[in-house]
């Protein structure tokens, strides 16, 4: 009998200046594989002032500066990760962020086109 392995999927949407801190912070707990979205959107979060082009205006922003973080790991390193994310994201304010946690059910790898069950 083969036991599986239950892979999870955590997904990060921070603000964008918290990248530096929150990618070393995941490399810290041994998770090599990163992937790195810019993004945009809008929640609870203040949205900056924007200058007009002649800086005689402002105006909101439409949406905040993000960017969304996605790693893969084993289901034994979920709290792990999740807190350095947490440690190195949050600053209490509104607008830190989400993560979000899924269970991976397989994966195609592009080189071989094998399914591979995770």
């Amino acid at each position: 009998m083969m036991l599986r392995v239950i892979m999870k999927r955590i997904e990060a949407i921070i603000p964008a200046n918290r990248l530096n801190l929150v990618v070393s912070a995941i490399e810290e707990t041994g998770v090599t594989g990163i992937t790195i979205i810019d993004s945009k959107g809008r929640g609870k979060g203040i949205r900056p002032s924007i200058r007009g082009s002649r800086g005689t205006s402002t105006h909101v922003a439409e949406f905040n500066s993000l960017v969304t973080i996605i790693v893969v790991v084993n289901e034994s390193k979920v709290n792990q990760t999740t807190s350095a994310i947490l440690d190195a994201a949050s600053t209490g304010s509104s607008g830190d962020g989400k993560i979000f946690i899924s269970t991976i059910e397989s994966s195609i790898d592009i080189q071989t086109k094998r399914n591979e069950q995770i």
